[in-house]
């Protein structure tokens, strides 16, 4: 097996971790091929190690059979990118604050490379979105969580007309909207009053942001429909990003058409837990805060 390395070395810990993770690795007979943007942090033991390679990010993707993030969940979503255009196997260690997709903490590194080693793992498909813009300027995208269409530095809202296939569903003024993956309902989704999706859930969810309607809410349709999201504003630029990594900016109006992507991510997972035990003890979902509250007050005391 062999194991490529990404991740964000801006984090405070990403050094330490890079070291014990390729420790790790090594001890348990991993071949290593570690991006070249981080080739200072590897230290000169570690270079002699005949299980480790520099290469780019490219060929780190094409030529590792899984693929290691080190970071938090953003992070994750950048190398999940790369893991998805090789058709590869991704698992995150967690050096970021809330770690929902890089799972593996950093006490565990041993354990998780010995679980590698002895093929202790299981591979779970998540659904990936499909964007292409029409018009002049066509561009093709794809998200593990989410695209979102909004404003920009415009300080009024825009209208946005949504179709499924080839039916008119409604038009209506609002900030943004947001097309989710169940992997996605988790995030940007959520935080703008979208539902939880359990990943083997085979829909997308539609979350407006700020509508300017009491009536518009989110809409959960089957993945297999197309989307057709046409927007329109009185400013010069409309906002289009996918997971939150790159900002693309267009004249309106603007087309957008949204769609599932034929091949799935593969997400590694080496944790017992289930989603729904990461929801509670990530999320502090379905938790009685009044219960949290009286646990720190007697903390507190």
């Amino acid at each position: 097996m062999t194991a490529g390395i990404i991740g964000n070395s801006l984090k405070s810990d990403f050094g330490k971790v890079l070291f014990d993770l390729i420790q790790a690795l090594n001890e348990a007979g991993i071949q290593i091929i570690v991006c070249d943007k981080f080739e200072s942090f590897i230290a000169t033991e570690h270079k002699k190690f005949s299980t480790v390679r520099i290469a780019d990010i490219k060929v780190t993707g094409k030529d590792s059979d899984i693929i290691i993030s080190i970071g938090g969940d953003g992070t994750m979503l950048t190398s999940a990118a790369i893991a998805h255009e090789f058709d590869k196997p991704v698992v995150g260690i967690n050096i970021g604050k809330l770690g929902f997709l890089a799972e593996v903490s950093t006490e565990k590194i041993k354990e998780f490379t010995e679980k590698l080693k002895t093929g202790e793992y299981t591979i779970e498909e998540r659904m990936v979105l499909d964007g292409c813009v029409i018009g002049e300027s066509k561009l093709h995208l794809s998200a593990i969580n989410d695209f979102v269409i909004d404003k920009g530095g415009w300080p009024k809202m825009i209208e946005i007309t949504i179709s499924i296939g080839e039916e008119y569903v409604t038009t209506f003024a609002a900030d943004g909207l947001i097309v989710a993956t169940p992997t996605g309902s988790t995030g940007y989704s959520l935080s703008s009053g979208g539902p939880i999706v359990t990943p083997q859930a085979k829909v997308f969810t539609i979350s407006p942001i700020s509508a300017h309607s009491l009536t518009m809410r989110p809409l959960v349709i089957d993945a297999s429909q197309k989307i057709t999201v046409d927007v329109k504003s009185q400013h010069n630029v409309l906002q289009l990003n996918n997971d939150g990594r790159k900002s693309n900016l267009f004249p309106p109006p603007l087309k957008f058409v949204i769609s599932r992507n034929p091949r799935s991510l593969k997400l590694l997972q080496v944790n017992s837990s289930n989603y729904f035990s990461t929801l509670r003890n990530k999320l502090l979902w379905g938790l009685d805060v009044r219960n949290m509250q009286e646990a720190l007050n007697n903390k507190q005391r």
